[in-house]
Formats: C-alpha cells, sequence, structure tokens
C-alpha cells in the first residue's frame, strides 16, 4: 500500500508542538534558566552571517515558527508511516532525531559547537528535553489531526 503525505496533518500538527515548544522556551526564559541558551537569537545570528545583515529578534520567531511547523511537520507527515510504535512514541523518536540535527548542524553554525557544548551539559539536556515534548506533541496532534 502506497504512503501518502498529509501535508496538512504535518503543518497543523508541527504548530501546535511549535506553540507548545514556544511556551516552554519563554517560561524557560522568564525564570532566568540557562540564560546562555537562546534558540531564538541564534536563528538571528545564523540568519545575519549570510546576508551580512542584523536582523531584529522577531525575525527568529519567524524562523522558529516556520522550523518548527512547516519543516519539522513536512518531514514528520513524510516519515510517520516509517517510525515504530504509537503516535507518542514516533514523535518521540522524532523528537530525538530534531535534537540530533539541531546538536550537529544548527549549533555549531550559530556557535556553540557540536552538541552546544560550549553553553555547557545543561543546554544539551534542556534542548533535548524540549525536543521530545515538542516530538509528542507532534506526534500525538498528527495522528489526532490525521485520523490515525
Amino acid at each position: 500500500m502506497p504512503v501518502t503525505l498529509n501535508v496538512q496533518a504535518g503543518l497543523i500538527a508541527g504548530f501546535i508542538a511549535t506553540v507548545v515548544l514556544s511556551i516552554l522556551m519563554i517560561a524557560k526564559s522568564s525564570v532566568g534558566l540557562l540564560p546562555q541558551l537562546n534558540p531564538i537569537e541564534d536563528i538571528v545570528h545564523v540568519a545575519d552571517q549570510p546576508t551580512g545583515m542584523t536582523l531584529p529578534l522577531p525575525f527568529g520567531w519567524i524562523g522558529h515558527f516556520v522550523l518548527g511547523t512547516a519543516v519539522w511537520g513536512i518531514i514528520y507527515a513524510a516519515l510517520q508511516a516509517s517510525l515504530p510504535g504509537a503516535p507518542v512514541v514516533k514523535g518521540l523518536i522524532f523528537g530525538a532525531l530534531a535534537w540530533l540535527a539541531m546538536m550537529i548542524i544548527f549549533m555549531p553554525l550559530a556557535g556553540h559547537g557540536l552538541f552546544a557544548l560550549s553553553l555547557g551539559p545543561q543546554a544539551t539536556v534542556a534542548t533535548l528535553v524540549l525536543h521530545l515534548i515538542y516530538g509528542a506533541v507532534l506526534g500525538v496532534a498528527y495522528a489526532k489531526v490525521a485520523h490515525e
């Protein structure tokens, strides 16, 4: 049976998961937890490099929502059928893979090194926890929206 790509479900689930992740990120910042870990500023910094411009902070939030909603949401929609387990397990696996991509691609581009080790081990663990929560919400939301 051919696998169909449910882009709409991926986008909706990606948006829901990104909202949850964003709330947790704002809560983290508001209590002063790991102030050195600021992915929104990092998105702006990475985008500044090729453009040579100094982009405003809202650009980081836009990038965060584009990545979480469109990029990761659609990639999840494409891969979820091949992931094992219940929707929450699929989401946890996907969240761990998204975290791994962030640690080996994005964090070095942002100047934090592999696994963001320049920010300390707490940042590495915190980003893993946040990505696992994102993934769990993504998996469950996708299953609900796609009626799986």
